[in-house]
């Protein structure tokens, strides 16, 4: 499998970060209001997909801003 160019990292861990976070935390949240209803899956499906469409974004627009406090946080390696 051929990998993307480096210049793409900035925005492939953004997008895989927030696909996993969204996934994880919609389900519990889905699980949370609803329960194990027989459509459980479609629920959550929606609930992810469009926490997902607002994660996206917010994540590359965040990011810049993180990196700094994180950076003012943490001693940087010698």
């Amino acid at each position: 499998m051929r990998k993307l160019p480096a210049r793409f990292a900035g925005l492939v861990m953004p997008l895989l970060l927030s696909i996993l976070m969204t996934f994880i935390v919609s389900f519990i949240s889905t699980l949370r209001s609803v329960g194990l209803v027989d459509h459980f899956l479609q629920i959550w499906m929606g609930s992810w997909a469009l926490s997902w469409v607002f994660a996206f974004p917010a994540l590359l627009l965040v990011l810049p801003l993180v990196r700094r406090i994180t950076s003012m946080l943490v001693e940087a390696p010698r």
